[in-house]
């Protein structure tokens, strides 16, 4: 029978939230979000810097052969939810959790593979995954086809794929990774609903990349670094929920009306407090699913269950986290200066990402009858 997941923190991941939550904090991040949207940049590429140069958080899950940190998903975790906790616009979740787990999940890694795996690691090199960002771990790919080694096919919706320096294109004959500049190559940003995270269609028109893993490697790693996504997604989204919630109720004890704080009418009260138990409630799902991909134990379908859990129950506790602090900050929610609509458009986007709440729990009713091993 497999272990139980570890649901408390170390000291050494209490000390790492604390350092990028006080890097996050200090810079005011929140507050740049909205005049980088404004001015079209895919991306914070300052707070990109400091987290991966000065910080060298790209490379938490890269092992330091490789040029990374050699942690784990728990540690990544951690980077993700405090990113979450801020709605940071950056390339993390693509760039440093979904790429290096499918590269590092290929079989026979190319020496082509190993390089971008430790540019994926400095932060001098992003990289994403040319896949629509609704893909889930079971989903079939879209159909990129190669004749001759060049590539033709079109994507639409890749998170990320504005700001990338490096897209890796999941073929029928291979994993391919095509720089965003080459000959062949159209990004167009698209309009997304969260600001934060930018999406984009990729076509390729006579393509030519650098095969770094054959068709049989290439699924197994995609769907490896689709897996990691969506687990760490459930660290974002216990971020911006507890940022809803504690942000909810520092207001409702601030504002007043009828000569009393608006906190100490029992509606909302009763209202907060059903908040709070919703939200904690996700951070052991959320960490059992971290702490699954980082150890492996159960082997691959306990990963994947927990994965399920973590999405099925963190998706809708995020939106609604969020659709609360909207509607109990009053008018002052409604205005485009405040950031909880930032939140709101960022939860709800994460409900459709690698998979959505209801493809996940079509996976959990599947392998919750597994018997135990």
């Amino acid at each position: 029978m497999s272990a139980t997941p570890r649901l408390l923190a170390t000291e050494t991941e209490d000390d790492l939230r604390a350092a990028v939550r006080s890097l996050l904090t200090a810079g005011r991040v929140p507050g740049r979000v909205l005049s980088r949207a404004e001015s079209g940049t895919p991306y914070d590429r300052e707070l990109w810097k400091t987290l991966t140069a000065s910080m060298g958080l790209a490379g938490l899950l890269v092992p330091e052969a490789d040029g990374g940190q050699g942690a784990s998903h728990r540690e990544a975790a951690v980077v993700v939810e405090e990113l979450g906790r801020a709605v940071a616009p950056v390339p993390y979740l693509t760039g440093a959790v979904v790429t290096p787990a499918a590269l590092l999940a290929l079989p026979d890694r190319s020496a082509e593979a190993s390089a971008l795996l430790t540019e994926v690691a400095a932060g001098t090199t992003v990289a994403v995954l040319a896949l629509p960002l609704t893909t889930a771990s079971g989903d079939p790919l879209p159909e990129v086809t190669s004749a001759d080694g060049a590539l033709h096919g079109s994507v639409r919706s890749v998170a990320d794929a504005a700001g990338a320096d490096v897209l890796l294109v999941a073929a029928d004959c291979g994993l391919y990774a095509v720089p965003a500049g080459a000959p062949g190559v159209t990004v167009t940003p698209l309009t997304a609903l969260d600001l934060t995270r930018p999406l984009a269609a990729v076509h390729l028109d006579g393509v030519r990349g650098t095969l770094l893993a054959p068709a049989a490697d290439a699924l197994a790693a995609v769907r490896a670094g689709l897996l990691a996504g969506a687990g760490l997604l459930a660290s974002e989204q216990l971020g911006l929920a507890e940022w809803c919630l504690t942000e909810t109720v520092r207001h409702l004890k601030d504002r007043h009306q009828f000569n009393r704080p608006l906190g100490s009418f029992q509606a909302l009260k009763h209202r907060l407090a059903q908040l709070w138990l919703d939200v904690a409630g996700v951070r052991p799902a959320a960490t059992a699913a971290a702490d699954r991909l980082a150890t492996g134990e159960g082997g691959p379908a306990e990963a994947e269950l927990a994965v399920a859990v973590a999405q099925v129950y963190a998706s809708p506790v995020a939106v609604r986290a969020a659709e609360e602090a909207l509607q109990l900050h009053g008018g002052i929610g409604m205005t485009w200066e405040h950031p909880v609509h930032l939140y709101l458009k960022r939860a709800k986007g994460d409900t459709v990402a690698y998979g959505g709440a209801g493809r996940h729990g079509e996976v959990v009713a599947r392998l919750a009858e597994l018997p135990a091993p």
